[in-house]
């Protein structure tokens, strides 16, 4: 009756806590590059306990989710680009989440009106010169990119790519169709070859002589400046970067982000829930600017030393979702421009 008993005392003993001693998981579907994460989630699974499991890849990965419907073992998503965000949620595949820390630690646009996805870092668009050729205050505003003056000396990425296309949306929403069509006509007129690589080939581009202005975002700049490869830190040894539209009375420099949403099946969704989190935690926003050369989306974080070194500038409050929005005629401006 005693060994019965005792069998029965740890039956039930097991049965009510064995759920809280196993390891807890979640599955990432992340367009983020691995070693721009790690960190982050190493960091994560330290403080909570509950491991990451990634899946990584550059396209693809809205389709597979939709296409797995409730049998995805996806729980959060990780991107880049409100566009993609917005891609996602479009789709149906985010499920809205209620959460004090989020709405307090993230500003009302830099998420969803839904609260489905959340911006979890910001990147600045800016313009980077050539130090020697482009004197300070020349070049103080987007705007000024069309002018003539610049002919056969900017290089830029294809404008198809989600972070031109951000930024010719940013322009539309502030002048209308017409206006940004005109600008962006003098803004190709003034390429001194075709839009071609990434951002870091236009730093590169400057580097070696064929343009004297590009446009990238803040970022590019910090990862060649303390590359291990010595060339590539060369590359940003005679440039500036000009964070534009500053002046009184202007909208501010463009902003994206990078940014999160909880799958709509996940069955995981309170782990998932703590990762978005901790990712506005002030101790994860120092990581993104230490790591990452990425300004936080907490207002209570200052940005890192070495980016407080780049200069201060004021951001355009833009509602980032009106940047999705305006995304499929930004597209068509871009083509009709050749861009």
């Amino acid at each position: 009756m005693k060994t019965n008993l005792i069998s029965f005392i740890f039956f039930i003993i097991t049965f009510i806590f064995t759920p809280y001693l196993m390891s807890k998981e979640i599955n990432i579907y992340s367009h983020r590059q691995p070693f721009l994460i790690n960190p982050f989630l190493e960091l994560f699974t330290k403080d909570t306990g509950i491991k990451t499991n990634v899946i990584y890849s550059k396209k693809g990965l809205a389709q597979r989710l939709k296409a797995e419907g409730e049998n995805s073992p996806a729980d959060i998503i990780l991107t880049v680009d409100i566009g993609r965000l917005y891609i996602y949620d479009d789709l149906d595949l985010l499920s809205p989440v209620e959460s004090k820390k989020l709405i307090k630690n993230i500003p009302p646009y830099l998420r969803s009106p839904e609260n489905t996805w959340f911006g979890l870092s910001k990147r600045a668009r800016v313009i980077v010169v050539n130090n020697t050729k482009i004197k300070e205050g020349e070049i103080t505003r987007l705007e000024d990119l069309a002018d003539p003056k610049w002919k056969g000396q900017i290089c830029t990425r294809p404008g198809s790519h989600v972070y031109n296309r951000g930024i010719m949306a940013s322009v539309l929403a502030e002048y209308g169709e017409e206006k940004t069509e005109n600008w962006g006509k003098g803004l190709v007129a003034n390429f001194a070859k075709r839009p071609q690589g990434n951002d870091r080939a236009q730093v590169k581009a400057i580097y070696e002589g064929e343009c004297t202005i590009a446009i990238i975002n803040n970022y590019y700049y910090g990862k060649l400046k303390f590359s291990e490869d010595p060339e590539q830190r060369k590359w940003v040894e005679n440039v500036r970067l000009i964070f534009p539209n500053q002046g009184d009375g202007d909208r501010g420099a463009h902003v994206n982000i990078s940014g999160g949403g909880i799958a709509k099946y996940s069955k995981n969704k309170k782990e998932a829930l703590a990762l978005l989190e901790f990712l506005t935690s002030e101790k994860a926003q120092k990581l993104y600017g230490e790591i990452n050369f990425e300004y936080p989306v907490n207002p209570k974080v200052s940005p890192s030393d070495e980016l407080k070194k780049w200069g201060e500038f004021r951001e355009d409050n833009l509602p980032i979702i009106k940047i999705a929005e305006l995304a499929p005629d930004a597209q068509k401006i871009i083509d009709r421009v050749g861009w």
